[in-house]
């Protein structure tokens, strides 16, 4: 029987095991250009032991960024830097893929340089509001992306993968999942066009498709994969009925042969989704199953019900720098501290103890 402890092959490489790091926003990119500083580098060595790191949103451009203090991998000294984390998590034993988020319609001009205005599949502004350096400010009404802006904006994507592998990641995922660009193109209450990008399933899967199509090209398919949150209504997004759209999506991903599809579970309800996701992808699949709270131990018979490959952990391995072990040995965990999820030092960042 397989279970999370077991190794695994992925882009090439022995992951010790099934345990993944899910990608969290920390905002402590506080080095020049959006850059990561030292504590960054620290903070993923201290959790190399992790089958898989995904990194925290990474934008691929500049409009991309959604909130105060998020790293980019668009510039050569963003590469740089990103090259001191990938190079401590490898020394450490660890395999990290860095998460490139374009963050839409969630963000605001506050925070992009000059004179860029967030963008979206379409003008619909976002319910809620947005934290900025001058504190909580209401989502603006988007720019729609032309036709020729989202092209622009898939080669953006293809780009940053090569950044990427540059700054020595062994592969990228796209985030596809939570509210975001590539979500707003999947959603119908975010994407009202009537071009050969909206309208009809296989019209609102296409942008998907399209950037993963373009990143494949760019690194190699097995360093490549995708995060999709089917039914999730984080950052206003309105999915009544996500089955349709999303069986499309795994359709026409499972012949580019990606390294992995990354399923966030949005309700326990969306297993059926899952499994069948899962049988049409016919890759790896990573889950971040449905919890009440921090994904737990319980989760890791997901692997060995067959229900996924490995396990994405969030606020668990962001408290447990060495999470695997912990949960190995069945505990004790430390109790992750909201107060500083985001931005700040290292308190709450690096200074978790390990065991022993």
């Amino acid at each position: 029987m397989t279970t999370a402890f077991d190794p695994v092959r992925l882009a090439g490489r022995q992951l010790a095991n099934r345990i993944a790091m899910a990608p969290m926003t920390r905002s402590r990119a506080h080095g020049p250009g959006l850059t990561p500083t030292p504590s960054v580098v620290e903070y993923y060595r201290q959790r190399a032991g992790a089958g898989l790191i995904i990194t925290e949103g990474t934008q691929p451009s500049a409009v991309g960024q959604g909130y105060p203090d998020t790293p980019g991998l668009h510039s050569r000294e963003q590469i740089a830097a990103w090259r001191e984390v990938t190079d401590a998590v490898h020394a450490a034993g660890g395999t990290i893929f860095a998460q490139l988020m374009h963050a839409g319609r969630i963000g605001h001009p506050s925070l992009l340089p000059g004179d860029l205005t967030p963008v979206g599949a379409s003008p619909v502004a976002a319910e809620g509001q947005v934290f900025t350096h001058e504190g909580p400010l209401d989502f603006v009404v988007p720019a729609e992306l032309s036709g020729d802006g989202v092209r622009a904006t898939i080669a953006d994507f293809a780009a940053a993968a090569r950044n990427a592998i540059e700054a020595g990641f062994d592969g990228v995922e796209l985030h596809g999942a939570n509210g975001y660009l590539i979500h707003q193109f999947l959603a119908p209450n975010t994407n009202l066009r009537t071009d050969e990008w909206g309208g009809a399933e296989e019209n609102r899967i296409r942008f998907a498709v399209e950037a993963a199509k373009a990143v494949a090209e760019e690194i190699g398919p097995e360093r490549t994969a995708l995060r999709i949150s089917p039914g999730n209504p984080y950052n206003d997004i309105d999915e009544p009925e996500p089955e349709a759209v999303y069986t499309a999506l795994a359709r026409e991903l499972a012949p580019l042969g990606l390294a992995y599809l990354h399923i966030i579970e949005a309700v326990p309800e969306q297993r059926e989704l899952v499994l069948a996701l899962r049988k049409l992808f016919s890759g790896t699949v990573v889950l971040n199953p449905a919890t009440e709270g921090p994904t737990g131990p319980d989760a890791l018979a997901l692997v060995e019900e067959g229900v996924a490959d490995l396990v994405s952990y969030g606020a668990l391995f962001l408290a447990n720098p060495d999470l695997p072990a912990r949960l190995r040995a069945g505990g004790p965990f430390n109790t992750p501290d909201p107060s500083t999820f985001f931005g700040g030092g290292d308190q709450g960042y690096t200074d978790y103890p390990a065991l022993n």
